[in-house]
């Protein structure tokens, strides 16, 4: 089949404000004297409270409220009144900081309001915003403790016990501009040294203040009392697992083929790569840090990951008479020999170190971080200092950061055989989440498929072994989205290998003991044998990070928006596993394949049915912009079935203290057989003199799916119709409208974004030589 470059899409000349939708509705009806007498009575009580812990040796004071919202939130409102929104939850609880106990404003605004509905108003002073509060309180020391201490025990401050040495992670509220934090950090370590904790790190990012300690838990106790402090916890573990490894070498090996300097290159975060013989000479450099772990692997997980993400499927090339590595490497150790992070570094610290040393040294662009937290799932709103960093730094660095979903063992005890009797069933429980940092927004979180029913020669003698999974059916080990806001997670699944049940041992087996349940790569001591095999979703990931650096090699100006949005536009469900998980109805295709499969060659090139143009692009915060699609006669008129596909990747600054993690948000909409300037009227902000807005009729409407109401809660959205009838009553010309909107950034000035559009017609139509007639071809 004949390989072409991809076309450039054109965007019409105008890019002009939003008309934006929505609003909230009326306030509730209260009786105001009585309402606000009870807002002041909380906020008395609330200060009185805080006062009661402050002590004379311990940090600054300030303020810090939390607050039950009816309504909208009216982060505008509360600045108004000396007020800062620190962070938001979905049940429309707000956190709020002030400097000063006074809050005259505030109160002057309560007394407004209760003195009720004065002559010539029809509402109370302030209605809009006093009758929208419903509660004022404190945050309680209680509420500080983490997650992870939670699942050790740890859920009240006495819990903490004297004489017991803790490692403590302590994440400061994001008070401001950065000087006051490091201002407020230093007296919390100080505080905290005086009584005898010792300082291990400390990390103050964009938006993200840590400290991490070695304290005793008197220590512990006296920080939750610190109204600064939002949480202190335990740091992460990664999920790292190891087992005996098989103990003989699978094949005769093949010789590599020689490596050339322009290969793309590919950071691996993990636990070190060795200079395994088949990859000594695509090794660009190695990192560790802290330096002293030294840059070797000695946990068996940086290697094998590795070696997946420079050769791909490798054991489907040992079959072959040469090995081709497709990709040069770079390390970062970020884990020891035990496969944990070392206490002298803050997890967002670690991270952001890593990948940007590997970037600024190496002009690194595609990493790959194969370790989770399997003690923090993520939930609703709500993800860590790990996710936000992560996602920070794909914006500043224009980078592609790819993670695993994490694992989980499906079942253990005398449930074990649910394994195989509840698959799939169990995939989609809460106790299965994502844990992070897969649930992020601007990071490429990938699940694990398997890749066959990891059944060996000694099954056919033993009735008792028995496969769970299938080939292209999700591993029974992969967690499942969805990710922060309900987005689309994971956004794709690979080949992880898979499990069986071993009913004579009672147990479960992956690649660690059964050769054939798992993937192929090296062994982290090729001096004992070449080559091992696991199964988990940290070996699904470098295999999307493989397929992604070759879009990279065909494209190495596209920005990480573009090779995100073209492996969205390759991406197909497998079929084993829509027909496997569609009893499970719902959406749990969606939070287990995500976008599906990627498919590497369809996403770097265009073929004579089949054509991808794209665009890198920007727009103003609450704008809009308009693009043509030219739409050949053979794809309106000529029989069989027809699709338009629309993927789209951006980058929006995010905070995870936030109910909106991400600050803008962006969407798109596909409209046939409309005039530009009706489209443009259409969308474009009105002041009230020009009056309502002329109507699209629905049947100009293409129905994409998913719905935006599904695909608009992500940062990566792909959509696609699918048409079978003539269609030439539309015109040559489709119309692509992508609009941004502003959330609590709106002040960023102008997103970033990539958006590509593929046209594919089932019969072999040339469409390509007609589309480059008329567009530009992508060089």
């Amino acid at each position: 089949m004949p390989r072409y470059d991809h076309l450039e899409l054109v965007r019409l000349p105008e890019r002009l404000p939003r008309r934006k939708t929505g609003g909230g509705g009326p306030p509730p009806q209260r009786n105001p004297g009585g309402h606000s007498r009870q807002l002041s009575n909380e906020l008395d009580e609330a200060i009185a409270s805080q006062r009661r812990r402050r002590r004379p040796d311990s940090v600054d004071p300030s303020l810090i409220l939390r607050v039950q919202m009816h309504g909208a939130l009216q982060e505008d409102e509360w600045a108004k009144v000396g007020l800062t929104v620190l962070s938001s939850d979905e049940d429309r609880t707000l956190i709020l900081f002030a400097d000063s106990d006074e809050l005259d404003e505030f109160r002057n605004k309560l007394d407004s309001y209760g003195q009720g509905t004065q002559p010539g108003r029809q509402n109370p002073a302030y209605a809009a915003f006093i009758a929208n509060v419903d509660a004022i309180a404190e945050v309680a020391p209680r509420d500080r403790i983490g997650m992870r201490a939670r699942e050790e025990g740890l859920v009240e401050v006495n819990d903490f016990q004297a004489g017991v040495e803790y490692i403590l992670d302590i994440e400061l509220w994001d008070l401001g501009p950065r000087a006051l934090r490091e201002r407020k950090l230093d007296d919390i370590a100080a505080y905290s040294e005086a009584l005898g904790a010792e300082e291990l790190d400390r990390h103050i990012g964009p938006n993200l203040t840590m400290l991490r300690l070695r304290a005793d838990g008197t220590v512990a106790r006296s920080l939750l009392n610190i109204e600064e402090i939002a949480e202190l916890d335990f740091p992460p573990e990664p999920d790292l697992t190891t087992s005996e490894l098989i103990e003989r070498p699978l094949v005769d090996v093949p010789d590599p083929e020689d490596a050339t300097d322009d290969l793309p290159l590919i950071g691996i975060i993990d636990s070190g790569i060795n200079d395994h013989p088949l990859i000594e000479d695509v090794i660009a450099g190695s990192i560790a840090i802290p330096d002293t772990l030294g840059t070797a692997d000695d946990f068996c997980h940086g290697t094998f990951v590795g070696g997946i993400a420079t050769f791909g499927d490798l054991r489907a090339q040992l079959g072959q008479e040469r090995l081709v590595r497709y990709a040069r490497l770079c390390s970062a150790k970020v884990v020891d020999d035990r496969g944990r992070f070392p206490n002298s570094r803050l997890t967002p610290r670690l991270m952001r170190e890593a990948v940007t040393r590997l970037h600024d040294e190496f002009g690194c662009r595609i990493f790959v971080v194969a370790l989770g937290d399997r003690k923090k799932l993520i939930e609703g709103s709500k993800v860590g200092p790990w996710t936000q960093t992560l996602d920070e730094l794909v914006r500043e660095l224009d980078v592609v950061i790819i993670v695993s979903a994490g694992n989980h063992q499906p079942r253990g005890g005398n449930r074990i055989e649910e394994a195989v009797t509840e698959y799939p069933r169990y995939l989609v429980e809460p106790s299965n989440r994502l844990c992070e940092p897969a649930g992020g927004m601007n990071i490429v979180t990938v699940g694990s498929l398997a890749h066959s029913n990891g059944l060996g020669r000694q099954a056919q003698e033993n009735i008792g072994i028995r496969p769970i999974a299938d080939l292209n059916e999700p591993s029974p080990f992969s967690r499942a989205g969805p990710g922060v806001r309900g987005s689309i997670k994971p956004d794709f699944a690979d080949i992880g290998g898979t499990l069986i049940y071993d009913g004579q041992a009672i147990a479960l087996r992956g690649g660690e003991a059964r050769p054939e349940a798992g993937v192929v790569s090296l062994h982290y001591r090729p001096i004992d044998r070449l080559f091992a095999t696991y199964s988990g979703t940290s070996y699904a990931a470098p295999l999307v990070a493989f397929k992604a650096s070759q879009i990279l090699a065909r494209f190495p100006d596209a920005s990480a928006n573009l090779i995100r949005a073209l492996l969205a536009s390759s991406a197909i469900p497998p079929e084993e596993a829509l027909r496997r998980l569609e009893p499970l109805g719902g959406r749990a295709a969606l939070d287990l394949c995500g976008h599906g499969l990627v498919d590497a060659e369809r996403a770097a090139f265009s073929d004579d049915a089949r054509v991808i143009l794209y665009a890198e692009d920007e727009l103003e915060i609450d704008h809009f912009a308009v693009y043509q699609i030219p739409i050949p006669d053979a794809f309106q008129t000529e029989r069989g079935r027809r699709t338009v596909r629309v993927s789209l990747a951006y980058d929006p600054p995010v905070r995870h203290s936030r109910l909106d993690y991400n600050g803008v948000s962006m969407g798109f909409r596909l409209i046939r057989g409309c005039e530009p300037d009706l489209i443009f009227e259409h969308f474009r902000q009105r002041t009230a003199e020009e009056g309502p807005f002329p109507r699209v009729e629905n049947r100009y409407n293409c129905d994409l799916s998913p719905s935006s109401t599904i695909r608009e809660k992500s940062s990566l959205q792909t959509a696609s119709v699918t048409f079978s009838r003539d269609i030439q009553q539309y015109g040559d010309n489709y119309y692509l409208v992508v609009r941004c909107a502003g959330g609590w950034a709106g002040d960023v000035g102008r997103q970033s974004f990539a958006v590509t559009v593929e046209l594919s017609h089932e019969a072999e139509v040339q469409l390509y030589e007609r589309l480059r007639q008329r567009a530009r071809v992508r060089t």
